[in-house]
């Protein structure tokens, strides 16, 4: 069987200053007005809860619209936060305020192992739905189906060795039959201790100065998706 492919997202298969610059600046400005607007809604209500009962049962709505401003400024990865997050981009994606930002070697790339019978999943710390969001919306038109799965922090820790082994459960391969993408050292580390390949990707773009030597810590590196055999 062939390998498996496991992907991050940003830093990765998209700029850090997408996420950065575009959709975490959207949640925030967006907040108050969905709130506002949707609050009322059941699903939207849970999440406004979960945060109001973390805050000492906070009443006002306009008051938790701040307090999950202040996470998005935080970068705090909480899992009320990250559900807001998907819906309000959902919005973002669906009046087309913008696109998904993909490296340009990434999609054709992606469609080649595809199509080459690679089974291909993600893993990033974005929210499942929020990952989907981004491949279905992306530069290059709808990538979400050259996905076979998608996994977040539910699974655990990205840069914990046992979130690795669980994603390898799941997807029912060896570690040592999936291989691992990431822009970042410690994650990969942790992909490694698992018993997954890995490969450092090293964008110019995100990362102006050459990381090499010491800095990949033995990880193989690459700067570009078609510079990678699986």
């Amino acid at each position: 069987m062939k390998t498996t492919i496991l992907t991050d997202i940003e830093g990765t298969t998209s700029s850090i200053s997408f996420v950065k610059d575009v959709l975490f600046p959207y949640a925030r400005r967006e907040l108050p007005r969905f709130v506002r607007e949707h609050g009322h809604e059941p699903d939207v209500r849970h999440w406004l809860d979960v945060v109001a009962t973390e805050h000492g049962a906070i009443c006002d709505d306009a008051v938790i619209a701040e307090a999950l401003q202040g996470w998005i400024d935080q970068d705090r990865k909480h899992t009320a936060l990250k559900a807001l997050q998907g819906m309000i981009w959902m919005a973002g994606y669906r009046n087309r305020d913008f696109t998904a930002h993909m490296y340009p070697d990434v999609t054709p790339q992606l469609q080649a192992w595809h199509e080459a019978g690679y089974k291909l999943a993600v893993y990033s710390s974005g929210s499942v739905p929020a990952q989907k969001l981004l491949f279905g919306n992306s530069d290059a038109g709808d990538l979400s189906d050259l996905f076979c799965t998608y996994f977040d922090t539910e699974v655990g820790h990205k840069r914990d060795a046992d979130s690795y082994r669980l994603i390898a459960d799941t997807l029912n391969r060896s570690p040592a039959d999936i291989l691992f993408l990431s822009d970042v050292v410690a994650e990969l580390d942790a992909a490694r201790d698992a018993g997954m390949r890995t490969v450092l990707l090293d964008r110019r773009e995100d990362y102006p100065e050459p990381r090499t030597g010491e800095d990949t810590h033995g990880h193989a590196r690459a700067e570009s998706f078609a510079e990678i055999t699986p």
